[in-house]
């Protein structure tokens, strides 16, 4: 079992510690009877289970309800499900992602009328923000949304978003002309049967999980289904991240754990000369670093988290911080757990030569990389200047 001793830390309260528990003897009993061959199918049933054990609440607000997204609960419940399964993470993750929107802006009825279905699994949703040309750069975004009577007609194209072609729901960013640059976008519910709205393309990777190209050719939707006010839409979209970032950080946080009990599996059973590979020098240096990364980032995530729960009303420059270095660090553990299995960490199936195709993708999706360092620069000079 991976080290617990970080739920000791001052970041978290009894109900956390209680909750980290629970899921773990949640997803040691549910997780492994789900048959992952078809990718849509087991997203599928992953959301349904995630639904029925009551984990998808803390994924969306509830409705009616003045309590905020927890995102320490968040972080611990990516970090936990990464940790046993990546596919039961990003089930989850979506859930969060997909509709956050609408959980931090949208109106009574958007939220009456969706959250209740997100928080018990009976709807999927997805967050499509990217566009061909416009990656991390948001206010570069074409797809317009132009007003026509009662409805908003949209034409545009968006791609890499998760969730693709299995979603009943997308949240989707769109230029209403209200102003240059990011003032000009807003953000909308856009239903997956809306006509005009079809899937132009399924994208596959390394690590297999549903992504598809989304085409809107004169889709029609209702004036009601803007989320907040024309032209806040950039601004809808950086609060959105601002909660979900750091648990992306989190995520990478469980597969470097879980790459840790494999490579500690490994160096304690296999032998080298005639004695145990953990006696070698070089071996015990990889895992003392191994071990420094993990708690280096699980201190950067939670520091993160607790600031936001703690009524912080922007965490930027944290939530940056703790998804590059961790989705970094992991990187680097998960490495060195293949190096330490030997042939073995390369051999299909193995438990560390999927964390090595599934953490790639981290240190790219919701801000690349050298984007957070961009942003992470930007708020440091910030502080000088004011």
């Amino acid at each position: 079992m991976a080290d617990q001793t970080f739920l000791n830390w001052p970041f978290f309260e009894d109900r956390h510690r209680e909750l980290a528990a629970k899921l773990e003897a949640w997803a040691s009993q549910n997780l492994k009877s789900i048959y992952h061959g078809d990718t849509d199918n087991a997203c599928r049933a992953l959301v349904a289970a995630l639904g029925a054990g009551g984990w998808l609440e803390n994924a969306a607000v509830k409705p009616g309800s003045d309590a905020p997204l927890d995102v320490r609960t968040l972080c611990l419940i990516r970090e936990t499900l990464a940790r046993h399964d990546g596919l039961a993470d990003f089930s989850f993750a979506m859930q969060g992602l997909g509709t956050g929107a609408i959980s931090l802006f949208g109106t009574d009825a958007q939220k009456q009328e969706w959250l209740p279905k997100i928080r018990n699994g009976t709807a999927i949703s997805a967050f499509a923000l990217t566009e061909p040309q416009s990656g991390s750069d948001v206010a570069n975004s074409t797809m317009t949304a132009t007003l026509d009577g009662d409805h908003y007609v949209l034409n545009g194209e968006k791609t890499w978003i998760s969730n693709g072609g299995i979603a009943d729901v997308y949240t989707v960013f769109a230029r209403t002309g209200d102003g240059p640059g990011a003032k000009g976008l807003s953000a909308f519910i856009v239903p997956a049967d809306t006509e005009g709205l079809r899937i132009a393309e399924r994208l596959d990777t390394i690590a297999p999980h549903p992504l598809a190209t989304l085409s809107f050719v004169n889709c029609r939707i209702p004036k009601e289904a803007m989320i907040g006010e024309s032209g806040w839409g950039f601004k809808i979209s950086m609060s959105v991240l601002d909660v979900f970032r750091s648990t992306v950080a989190a995520a990478a946080l469980g597969f470097a754990r879980r790459a840790l009990d494999e490579a500690l599996k490994r160096v304690t059973t296999r032998e080298v000369q005639g004695a145990p590979l953990f006696e070698l020098q070089m071996v015990q240096g990889h895992i003392a670093d191994m071990a420094m990364d993990i708690d280096a980032s699980a201190l950067l995530i939670y520091r993160a988290a607790w600031t936001k729960d703690s009524g912080a009303p922007r965490i930027t420059r944290e939530a940056a911080m703790a998804k590059l270095f961790s989705t970094d660090q992991a990187q680097k553990v998960i490495d060195k757990a293949v190096q330490l299995h030997g042939g073995d960490g390369v051999r299909s199936g193995e438990a560390v030569e999927t964390l090595y195709r599934e953490i790639r993708a981290l240190r790219i999706y919701e801000g690349a990389s050298d984007v957070q360092r961009v942003i992470i620069a930007r708020q440091t000079l910030g502080q000088i200047s004011s």
